[in-house]
């Protein structure tokens, strides 16, 4: 995308759009003004390119329609689980490591127990008897949170931060 005097700069800015010769007067006083109004947090402006950075969308979100949160036990930790995102996958997001091998429901190292709340899976039949799913056993690989949950991970990992 071309940067001209007449392109808002928060649209520029989003997709670090580049400005040619003859537009950069006019897109240094706006860059300029983005950093002071706060809607830019990082602008690079050379002989022939203008560049910024927005800043990260932050979006309030109500209760009802927020992810459920999945606290794990015995670590105690927990994370927001959405539903684009497997038990697993979510975790991964929130840097615990839980048991896995396969992430497809067939080698249930992912095997837990589920103390509180409901999930859906992903396929149709997943590595459960029907005497575990009764007891309350998940696969996080292929199940996704459909209300707040806690699950029992004896093996799980919490990683450092990235």
């Amino acid at each position: 995308m071309r940067i001209s005097p007449h392109t808002p700069v928060h649209v520029a800015a989003r997709y670090g759009a580049t400005a040619k010769k003859g537009a950069k007067t006019a897109v240094r006083a706006k860059l300029r003004k983005q950093l002071q109004t706060g809607r830019a947090i990082a602008c690079k402006v050379s002989r022939s390119t203008a560049r910024c950075r927005a800043p990260p969308l932050i979006r309030t979100m109500p209760d009802s329609i927020r992810p459920p949160l999945v606290r794990v036990e015995p670590l105690g930790q927990s994370f927001e689980a959405p539903d684009s995102l497997t038990l697993l996958e979510a975790a991964a997001f929130a840097n615990l490591r839980l048991p896995r091998s396969c992430r497809n429901g067939t080698c249930r190292t992912c095997l837990c127990r589920m103390t509180a709340g409901r999930v859906r899976y992903t396929i149709e039949w997943p590595g459960l008897s029907r005497e575990e799913k009764t007891e309350g056993y998940i696969l996080p690989c292929v199940a996704i949170a459909e209300t707040d949950l806690v699950i029992e991970v004896p093996d799980a990992i919490e990683l450092p931060a990235r």
